[in-house]
């Protein structure tokens, strides 16, 4: 995570880094990827204003807070940024939750309207003959599930498979 500050008119105290950063150690457990933050702190007449623009995968935040004290408004900003980011956490959990909601609505609306099974054909299957070894290999490179082929001496299919254990699993019809 890459912090940037940047003081208009005002003076950047270790004090304050040191507080910026050990908010951000805080947000940054709520955004996870954090990208850059810049922090702009100006002093204008009276007032103290606090920016804080976060730069965050997919997302982009500013806030803007300003009062009497450097402090308070750096408080001020970086309880809004949290209340912001939070938001924005329960908008995406919502937004993936609709989806699946959606999807499970769509697929029942499938089944009903389509209750006839349909054939697709595939070409997991080899028509001329091999050995077992060189089989295997050419499953391996076709990255399917299924492999069909003819054995080596005989005129009888096989079938090879992925196991869910990683191994291969092999069907030789009698």
């Amino acid at each position: 995570m890459n912090i940037n500050f940047t003081a208009r008119q005002t003076v950047l105290t270790p004090d304050i880094k040191q507080y910026c950063q050990k908010r951000l150690k805080s947000l940054e457990k709520l955004m996870r990827t954090v990208i850059e933050v810049d922090i702009i702190l100006t002093t204008e007449k009276n007032r103290n204003k606090a920016d804080i623009h976060v730069k965050a995968k997919g997302a982009s935040l500013v806030v803007v807070e300003e009062t009497n004290e450097m402090f308070e408004s750096l408080k001020l900003a970086f309880d809004y940024l949290a209340k912001k980011v939070k938001k924005e956490r329960e908008k995406y959990r919502e937004k993936k939750r609709r989806k699946g909601r959606e999807r499970k609505d769509f697929e029942t609306a499938l089944e009903g309207a389509e209750s006839e099974k349909r054939i697709i054909r595939s070409q997991n299957y080899s028509p001329k003959p091999m050995p077992l070894e060189e089989a295997v290999l050419e499953f391996d490179l076709t990255k399917k599930d299924i492999f069909v082929f003819r054995k080596e001496g005989s005129e009888k299919w096989a079938v090879l498979f992925r196991r869910k254990d990683g191994h291969y699993g092999l069907i030789e019809p009698e």
